[in-house]
């Protein structure tokens, strides 16, 4: 692992770069959990057998281990009834996150209140291939993801006190290099578009973007025509091909039109599912947030920002290498259909009321 400093604290932290990879570095940290084990996930299966993390769960919780989950009710549908059963006969705690239009898009583990987890990996045995990213670190900063943790956990019904009590624990936040942002459920408290905002609209020299998905935000719009118009280099790197062929659709809209003012679009051949970005090679973000309204204005999304020298080499580092792996988006590449002319439309209504 590589390390840092955070207020005079070691830090240590370490990029994985394929759902497999952070399953595995997730399962080895919850089979050495002492106390403690928080998970709070969009999507979370039980169809990964070669990676049992419920299995694993049960023999903690019945170990004596404080075992609390919560997952969203729609991404994780798919998990079953004997295993929900289970879980909780063991003495694991399993809440269910269940709001319209809102959803709990974060993807976190925390072991014993010293080591963290999130990025953009869910678990299911359709994503074991994905190329994506998570982070893991320690340090003061873990924190600040229990408190985002206990937030969703009060919202969901829990009533462990020694969880709410983070609540009122204040972010580690100004005086760092590495620090947490999220978006919850309460009105203004938006910080991760707060942040985007400030920080794209202040770019010097470059903007690197990594989503699987790519429907701009009106805001965001404006942001990076701006950018490009200031001389910004900006790049922004999707899936040749999603999970969805709608989103594929909606992906070459965006393309298209942002390809002819002059933004440069990586398309990686496999599917990449990473949330990340890079501004002028000195501050990255790492998170859950797609390049989508729904995260940006609805889903609870957690991301870690940070400007550590390293740290930020290390994810442009990792970019690089998807590049090598990419192909670069021309307009031959986009043939409009049928579907499109359809689509545009409907696009143009949703912008015009977010």
């Amino acid at each position: 692992m590589s390390e840092s400093g955070q207020d005079n604290m070691p830090m240590r932290y370490k990029f994985y770069t394929t759902s497999e990879k952070a399953w595995d570095a997730m399962i080895e940290a919850i089979a050495g959990a002492q106390k403690s084990i928080f998970i709070e996930m969009y999507i979370f299966v039980d169809n990964t057998d070669q990676h049992n993390f419920f299995k694993i769960l049960e023999a903690k919780a019945r170990m004596g281990v404080k075992v609390k989950i919560i997952i969203d009710s729609f991404g994780s549908n798919e998990l079953s009834q004997d295993t929900i059963a289970k879980l909780k006969n063991s003495g694991a705690e399993l809440l269910f996150f269940n709001y319209w239009l809102k959803h709990t898009h974060k993807k976190i583990l925390v072991v014993d209140e010293s080591t963290a987890f999130l990025g953009g990996v869910n678990i299911h045995k359709l994503f074991q291939k994905w190329i994506d990213l998570q982070v893991s670190f320690t340090g003061p900063i873990v924190k600040s993801v229990i408190r985002s943790f206990a937030k969703s956990y009060d919202v969901c019904g829990g009533k462990d006190l020694d969880i709410l009590i983070y609540r009122k624990k204040k972010n580690i936040f100004d005086k760092t290099k590495l620090w947490f942002l999220e978006h919850q459920q309460a009105k203004g408290k938006n910080l991760l578009k707060r942040h985007y905002k400030k920080r794209l609209a202040g770019a010097q020299k470059s903007i690197i973007i990594v989503s699987p998905y790519f429907v701009p935000h009106r805001w965001l719009m404006g942001v990076l025509r701006r950018a490009v118009r200031r001389g910004v280099r900006v790049e922004i790197m999707l899936p040749r091909q999603t999970d969805y062929h709608f989103f594929d659709r909606v992906n070459y809209f965006y393309i298209s039109k942002f390809h002819n003012l002059g933004i440069k679009f990586y398309l990686q051949t496999e599917m990449i599912h990473a949330k990340a970005m890079i501004i002028d090679g000195e501050e990255g973000v790492v998170g859950s947030q797609n390049i989508d309204p729904f995260s940006f204005d609805y889903n609870l999304e957690a991301g870690v920002f940070f400007s550590e020298e390293k740290m930020v080499k290390g994810l442009r580092k990792i970019i690089e290498g998807w590049k090598k792996s990419s192909i670069i988006f021309t307009p031959e590449m986009y043939q409009r259909t049928w579907f499109d002319f359809f689509l545009a439309p409907i696009i143009r209504i949703v912008q015009s009321v977010i």
